[in-house]
């Protein structure tokens, strides 16, 4: 089944098979796969089934449609490009992961290619709610990323890499603090104890 990943700064932030004949892609929250982001149109584009293969078409959107960094307006897609929306990528697939696959932030059971001696796995960690209503619960951190926060306040991305955790922005208009000091969208390493505040909730990092 073809399936589309939208990233931000290389983070997986959703994935989406395309089971029907139209999938649309826009800001409004009426689309198939909504982006968050006013570089985004209401409706920007679709992705089109036909007989097994997939089109983008753009629907005449503001800031246009990009296929491996050239503007289209209908184009047949292959296996690994890369649709450019606004500040968001969203890599195509077409067949099963491979190992060209591997080299990529989705695999949550794999090891990782550069280091097939220290999987993903051994490292464990998660965020304690310390405030709010749900002050006191545990989230473990199993998934290769976990995006944390309020989608279209404030949402903030946690991923797992090969030795440790690293935390950036996703979205919103302020950005989450981690220790006190304001974090972007270039992610900074999580240290057991470290605390982050995000849309007013005060949290801890934890590493098991």
């Amino acid at each position: 089944m073809p399936k589309i990943a939208v990233l931000i700064d290389g983070v997986v932030i959703k994935e989406v098979e395309l089971t029907k004949a139209r999938t649309t892609l826009g800001r409004r929250p009426y689309n198939d796969v909504v982006i968050e982001n006013l570089a985004v149109s209401g409706e920007h584009a679709v992705l089109s089934m036909v007989d097994g293969q997939v089109y983008v078409e753009d629907l005449g959107s503001t800031n246009g449609t990009f296929v491996n960094g050239k503007a289209v307006k209908k184009q047949l897609l292959a296996h690994g490009d890369v649709l450019e929306v606004g500040k968001f990528k969203i890599k195509y697939e077409s067949h099963p992961p491979g190992d060209d696959f591997e080299k990529t932030m989705v695999i949550k059971t794999r090891p990782a290619v550069a280091a097939p001696s220290a999987p993903l796995a051994e490292v464990r960690g998660a965020i304690k709610v310390l405030s709010g209503a749900a002050a006191g619960r545990e989230m473990p951190l199993v998934k290769v990323v976990t995006t944390i926060g309020k989608p279209g306040v404030a949402v903030a991305a946690i991923t797992r890499r090969q030795h440790h955790f690293v935390v950036h922005q996703v979205e919103g208009a302020d950005a989450p603090t981690l220790n006190g000091q304001p974090v972007g969208s270039t992610p900074a390493v999580l240290q057991n104890g470290d605390q982050i505040v995000l849309a007013g909730t005060r949290m801890q990092f934890l590493q098991l």
